[in-house]
């Protein structure tokens, strides 16, 4: 427990000194208390080792004073070796008891962290779908990383040297004025000037380090938008580069020139550092010097004094700080709670059931949807560009009944921004109505378990998404004991078992970022090959042939007759050629259907859908040669 550490000081220094603005209620304390409570026989060892390992650090310093004044200048040989031995079983006591506090320190801090981490990730999972829409990961990302490691702190580094710092402050602060009060007293005068020093060094390199923390970020967001696959894509398409470099190199210079600052800044207060304790020890030695010389004080205890000295600042520069520390940790904590006490919107009801297997019959009844607002799902602190204000956009589907039932074919249909894709989502519960009802199996989807639904819909979105893990994987996703002859044959059923099959690795094979490695239309076979696996009662197809050549589109039609054999369905389609033998087609319009019967019946009636068909086939025709 010696001195000085100026590396430490500087850490605290670069701490925000505003978090002490933070109001914290005590539920938030009683929650801290809480999360504690299962270590808290950990949490008392590790204060008793804390303790004691504080109350040694003047153990060795007035064993000093004894070896020199009873052993040394008394000339007994033999109180020298006993006190000097002392001093050796004192030096190994302290190692002991650092070792024994750092494990249990350990334990508390990955303990506190498993947990909190455990519980934040659970709960975002749980979380509805709009909460993703507006959730900036990366913030999202630093609650489980770097707040959860700041609340972590309150139960070691900041508990352990809050405790550690007052314990050494009394003890050596009793001690020296034990041995002289004038010493001590003229030591201390110099304390002020540390404080002050510390202060304004403290705002100097916390309002710098927050600016280089903001540059840092800026250059962290340039780079994971232009490195990852898409955005490096869209570099290369339009071929941005010096304009790219140069904006780089402007936002890295700003970094460069705060960190020039912040060094220069941290080199003074280290000079700073090193000049208050040697001003301190000429005190003890002028001044304890001319005692000693007058024969106030002895040799040993003019040692002992100085040595205490050394022992006495740091402790007290510590808990200058405490403050800042105690809140920064516990604002760590308040931000996790925050997190942690957003509702989902979408909440599995404690009496709900298992929807029974193979239920497939659809229903909607009077369906009517509004978006939930941002203060109903997500928090301002986690989006990038936050927005105060809550409006209410209006209701996007508007009084939505119709039937599907098992085995049959539903077309959804429409301009974009007509509501298909939402209704499919109501199916799924990623949302929940506003009134009316959604019923899966004559069940509604609110009084069913959320696992037993997810089991039952299957999804095929248009861009597929994959996982940056081997296709074998991938694949497993939707059924984790599958064997591979279970994988195998559901790529038979999606026709790209060949692909596969030629591929050096074959189901090794790493698909990169978003399953970037492979085309539009693999990436939709391999996902209905996932959606196979799963076998779902009910499947939902959200325009999964758009954007794919006719080659592809051919492939994937194809797959997908093989996934909806038997199956109930609800597809969405940009293409009215492949829902023309569609049981059903609902014409979607302004939230409402405008339209519904078959392709047959709905051609005849005319009509939005008649003028769409119209459209998509004139657009298909080839055109006519030039003659001439």
């Amino acid at each position: 427990m010696s001195g000085m550490n100026p590396g430490t000081m500087m850490r605290q220094l670069r701490r925000d000194p505003t978090v002490v603005e933070q109001k914290l209620t005590r539920k938030t304390l009683r929650r801290v208390a809480g999360f504690a409570s299962p270590h808290r026989r950990l949490i008392a060892g590790f204060l008793v080792f804390v303790v004691l390992d504080a109350a040694l650090v003047v153990a060795n310093p007035l064993l000093v004073k004894h070896l020199l004044d009873d052993g040394v200048l008394a000339g007994d040989v033999s109180v020298v070796v006993w006190l000097a031995a002392a001093m050796a079983l004192v030096s190994v006591l302290d190692a002991a008891l650092g070792v024994g506090s750092g494990f249990l320190s350990s334990r508390i801090g990955e303990s506190l962290i498993f947990d909190l981490r455990t519980r934040v990730f659970g709960h975002v999972q749980r979380m509805s779908l709009a909460f993703f829409t507006r959730t900036q990961t990366g913030a999202l990302v630093s609650r489980l990383n770097n707040d959860v490691i700041g609340a972590q702190r309150a139960f070691t580094s900041t508990l352990s040297s809050t405790v550690s710092n007052s314990i050494s402050v009394v003890v050596v602060g009793i001690t020296m004025f034990a041995l002289s009060w004038q010493v001590t007293l003229a030591c201390l005068a110099l304390f002020p000037l540390l404080l002050l020093a510390s202060r304004w060094v403290g705002r100097q390199v916390s309002g710098l380090t927050r600016r280089q923390m903001d540059g840092n970020a800026d250059l962290g967001n340039m780079m994971t938008e232009r490195f990852n696959v898409g955005g490096a894509l869209l570099l290369k398409l339009f071929g941005r580069r010096e304009e790219e470099d140069a904006a780089y190199a402007q936002k890295a210079g700003v970094v460069r020139d705060l960190g020039i600052r912040i060094a220069l800044v941290t080199r003074i207060f280290m000079a700073f550092m090193m000049l208050v304790p040697a001003l301190a020890t000429a005190l003890v030695y002028g001044i304890g010097g001319a005692l000693a010389v007058s024969g106030a004080l002895t040799i040993g205890t003019l040692t002992a004094l100085a040595t205490l000295l050394l022992r006495l600042l740091g402790p007290m520069q510590g808990l200058s700080n405490v403050r800042v520390d105690v809140m920064t940790a516990l604002v760590s904590f308040d931000r996790v709670f925050e997190v942690l006490d957003l509702p989902s919107t979408v909440a599995e009801k404690p009496d709900a059931v298992d929807l029974p297997a193979g239920s497939s019959r659809v229903e909607f009844r009077d369906v009517r949807f509004t978006y939930p607002r941002a203060d109903e799902v997500s928090l301002a602190s986690l989006e990038t560009v936050a927005r105060p204000e809550s409006r209410d956009h209006g209701p996007v589907i508007h009084g939505i009944d119709f039937t599907a039932e098992p085995g049959q074919m539903i077309a959804l249909v429409g301009p974009s921004g007509a509501g298909k894709t939402t209704l499919t989502h109501l199916v799924a519960r990623l949302y929940d109505v506003d009134s009316g009802a959604v019923l899966v199996g004559d069940r509604d989807v609110r009084d069913v378990t959320l696992q037993s639904l997810e089991d039952t819909v299957g999804y095929v979105t248009q861009d597929a998404h994959m996982f940056h893990d081997t296709i074998r994987a991938n694949l497993q996703y939707a059924r984790p004991g599958a064997t591979d002859e279970q994988i195998w044959a559901a790529l038979d059923a999606s026709r790209i078992s060949g692909l596969v099959r030629s591929m050096p690795d074959g189901l090794d094979t790493v698909v990169g970022d978003r399953g970037y490695r492979l085309s539009g239309g693999e990436r939709q076979r391999l996902a209905i090959a996932r959606l196979l696996l799963k076998a779902p009662a009910v499947v939902v197809l959200d325009e999964a042939t758009a954007h794919l050549d006719s080659e592809s589109e051919y492939a994937v039609q194809r797959a997908l007759d093989e996934a909806l054999e038997g199956r109930t369905s609800l597809v969405i389609a940009h293409r009215l050629s492949t829902v023309r033998n569609a049981d059903l087609i609902l014409v979607v319009q302004d939230g409402t259907v405008a339209q519904r019967g078959t392709h047959a019946e709905l051609l005849a009636q005319g009509g939005l859908y008649s003028e769409l068909y119209r459209t998509q086939f004139e657009e298909d025709a080839p055109a006519p040669e030039r003659v001439g």
